[in-house]
Order: structure tokens, then C-alpha cells, then sequence
């Protein structure tokens, strides 16, 4: 069975090329690579034609569920995983609506992070529970 193939995106140098090295000891995951910025991952993805594509929220140059919506016109066979470091009221209702599959906190581990990547490239759905919480307490004091 060939490797997942992932695309990690975030500005942040340090903790994406120290991601894409712990993601690389995993026998079934495979960065093909990586990108700072929005139109980065775009071209990126274009590119490489990841299985899936780990976007942060906040990136240089764009919206990570944004990228996400342009990146599934384009490629409707790759996942989207978004990582944040700030779970605010209404990202995650608009990362669900553009068909994100996977939400989860900056705060996870490198191997959880691969067991979710394996989650979402099987199809499925994963929605950290605490970022879940949160959506459901902001929106009631709306």
C-alpha cells in the first residue's frame, strides 16, 4: 500500500519543518511537501496532488479554510486537516461548511497528529472535542 502523501502548511518554519520531520518516521506518511503561505500550499498541492494537505487557520497570505475551498475545487480527492492555535467562534462552523475533514488544536502531539492525518484520508471526520466545546459555548452567547 503506497504512503499517504501530505502537504503541511504554516508560516511558522520552525514548526512545520519540525513536523514534516516527525511526520517522516512514520512508515505510512510521506511529506511531499511543504508551504509558508496560501498561495504557496495552492501551488504546492498543484504540484504534488497530496492525499492530504495539513493547513493552519491563520497562514501568510490567506485563510486556511479559504485555501481549503479553492484547494477542493481543484483537487477533490485530497483531505484537509486545519491546525490552530486559536479555536475563535465561527472558524470551525466555516471550516465544516467548506468540507474540512479534520479540526484540531496546534496543542497535539506529533503522533496523534498522524493518527488524525490516517483518520482523515480514510474518509473519515475528526473534530477535537475540546475545540468543539468551545463553538458550542460561544455560539449560545451570541
Amino acid at each position: 500500500m503506497a504512503p499517504v502523501r501530505v502537504l503541511l502548511a504554516d508560516h511558522e518554519h520552525l514548526v512545520r519543518g519540525a513536523l514534516a520531520a516527525l511526520l517522516s518516521l512514520e512508515d505510512d506518511l510521506t511529506v511531499v511537501a511543504e508551504a509558508a503561505t496560501g498561495p504557496e500550499a495552492l501551488a504546492m498541492a498543484r504540484a504534488h496532488e497530496p492525499d492530504v494537505a495539513v493547513l493552519e487557520l491563520q497562514m501568510l497570505g490567506a485563510d486556511g479554510v479559504s485555501v481549503a475551498t479553492s484547494l477542493q475545487a481543484e483537487q477533490p480527492g485530497c483531505q484537509v486537516l486545519i491546525v490552530t492555535s486559536q479555536g475563535q467562534p465561527g472558524h470551525l462552523e466555516r471550516a465544516l461548511a467548506a468540507g474540512v475533514r479534520g479540526f484540531v488544536p496546534k496543542t497535539v502531539s506529533a503522533q496523534r497528529l498522524a493518527e488524525i492525518i490516517r483518520t482523515v484520508h480514510a474518509g473519515n471526520r475528526y473534530v477535537d472535542p475540546e475545540l468543539v466545546a468551545d463553538a458550542i459555548s460561544a455560539g449560545s452567547h451570541r
